[in-house]
Parts: structure tokens; C-alpha cells; sequence
């Protein structure tokens, strides 16, 4: 509802690609990610890369949840006089890689998560891919790196949501070839229906199990929720009229609640680390 709302005001955005990751995102950062709120910088958070990354105002939702963003300034997206931009940036404190080309926020994750090794943390990393990014090599080098380190600590969530930019992706609603890809490359996988929250808990739950990197695939559905956007062709980047927005939300509402009164887990307080982990990362690969 943030997304439909922040996009219509701004008059440009993504909002049914927020739609698909939607429940993806509210189970990770209100039942599962382990991180302090009040200061996403904090060296022992759980991480999240957005690396479809025009869904930007679904994030921007989730941390006005948290209560980090007044939900009023949502509806300041794309604004010149806003740090809120159409897609994330470091600037904000809880951002710490720009998402604007897709197929780069994965390599980032395997970064982070060979980093929390080498510093002795114990933080995680959890990486939401579109499916039509997964078109892009750099996306498969990465996973090709994560399954040789055997980072287990690296959590990929792919929102199969069928429907690219202009056209349906090459493989469509076909989940098992993604899983099939990714365990080539030495990842445990999963598949799950993204729009099922217990099921998207169930499987959150053994993150971090073995020594293998985690690929959920979920089958979602591009516009999921409001009946006239589901599944539907010609509405990638097209925010809501006025009206139409008004429609949508009235669809989402009756299934709709906030996060007030949830409890966030915290991160564990370990010391932070006394050298910077790029500073090994060049010695040991550079």
C-alpha cells in the first residue's frame, strides 16, 4: 500500500514489481533479519541488498514500518528535495550498495558475506533478485563464487514474477530451472510460493544450515493482491492513476496490518572488528 501510494504521488516507479517481493520483504525484516532499527549501520546487522533495485519503494515501506522513515516522507519519492530516489543509494544509512543496474547486488553479497568470515561476525546476508536480472552473467559468476567459498552466511531470494520490462522472461513461471542452476554451482535451494508467509518462514528459518549458500526461489506474481494489475502485461515502470490507486489499496486493505508492536530480533552485540575486511580481501585475492 506504501509502494501504490509513494509511486502514484511521485507519478513514475514500479509498483507491482513491489507488489510481488512484498510479502518476501515484510518476512524478513519484521519475523526474521536480525538487526537494530535505530541504527542500520550497526556493524553485526543482518544485511539486505535490494538488488532489483527499481523496487526501491518497497524498501523505502519496509523501514517506514521499522520506524525509521516517517511514512509521510514516502510520499515525497523521486522529489528533487528527497534523499528517497527511484532507486537506492548509499546516501541513506541503511543502503549500503546503489541498485540502480540490475544483476550487480548479488556479486556485492558474496562481498559481504566472505567479509563477515574473515571479521568473525556473524551477520547474514539476504539478496533479492528479480528474475528477469537473473538474464545478466554477472548474477551466475557470483553464484559460482558463493558455491566455491561455501558461503552459508549468503541467502538469495529470487521473486519469480514471470513478467520482465517489456515481455515475459525466457523461462517464465519455471522455478525448477533456477534451482537446477544454482545447485550446479553447489547452493542448497528451495521453492516456495512467495505469497505464503508461513511458508516463507518455514524455509527463512534453516538459512545458515551446512556450509552452502541458500537460493529461495519463490513463484510470485508481478501486481499480486490487486485484481486488475495480477499477472498482467504493460504495467512494469506504469504507476497508478489517482483513482486507480484508490482501487488498489482499497483491494489490499482488508488484508492489511502494521508493524507496530512487532518485535524486531536483535543483532548479536560481538565487538567490532579491528581491521577492515577489503584490506585482507586485497591481500588474499587482489
Amino acid at each position: 500500500m506504501h509502494s501504490i501510494a509513494s509511486t502514484t504521488a511521485a507519478g513514475s516507479g514500479h509498483p507491482t514489481s513491489c507488489l510481488s517481493a512484498a510479502e518476501l520483504v515484510a518476512a524478513l525484516f519484521f519475523y526474521h533479519m536480525r538487526y537494530d532499527p535505530k541504527n542500520p549501520q550497526y556493524h553485526n546487522n543482518d544485511r539486505f541488498i535490494l538488488s532489483k533495485g527499481h523496487a526501491a519503494p518497497l524498501l523505502y515501506a519496509a523501514w517506514a514500518e521499522a520506524g525509521f522513515i516517517p511514512p509521510s516522507e514516502l510520499l515525497n519519492l523521486r522529489k528533487l528535495t528527497s534523499d528517497l530516489e527511484g532507486h537506492p543509494t548509499p546516501r541513506l544509512p541503511f543502503v549500503d550498495v546503489a541498485t540502480g543496474s540490475l544483476g550487480q547486488g548479488l556479486s556485492a553479497g558474496v562481498g559481504m558475506a566472505l567479509c563477515a568470515r574473515l571479521d568473525n561476525l556473524d551477520y547474514r546476508v539476504y539478496v533479492l533478485l528479480g528474475d528477469g536480472e537473473c538474464a545478466e552473467g554477472a548474477v551466475w559468476e557470483a553464484v559460482a563464487m558463493a558455491g566455491r567459498l561455501k558461503l552459508s552466511n549468503l541467502i538469495a531470494i529470487v521473486d519469480v514474477n514471470r513478467l520482465g520490462q517489456s515481455e515475459a522472461t525466457a523461462v517464465g513461471h519455471n522455478i525448477e530451472v533456477y534451482q537446477k542452476r544454482f545447485e550446479a554451482f553447489g547452493w542448497r535451494t528451495e521453492l516456495i510460493d512467495g505469497h505464503d508467509l508461513e511458508e516463507i518462514l518455514e524455509v527463512l528459518d534453516a538459512a545458515g544450515l551446512g556450509d552452502q549458500p541458500l537460493a529461495i526461489i519463490a513463484k510470485t506474481i508481478k501486481g499480486a493482491g490487486v485484481s486488475f494489475l495480477a499477472d498482467k502485461d504493460g504495467w512494469h515502470g506504469k504507476p497508478l492513476s489517482k483513482e486507480e490507486a484508490e482501487r488498489a489499496i482499497a483491494e489490499l486493505q482488508p488484508k492489511a496490518c502494521s508493524a507496530e508492536g512487532i518485535t524486531i530480533p536483535e543483532p548479536n552485540r560481538l565487538p567490532p572488528p579491528r581491521k577492515y575486511c577489503s584490506s585482507l580481501l586485497s591481500a588474499r585475492f587482489l
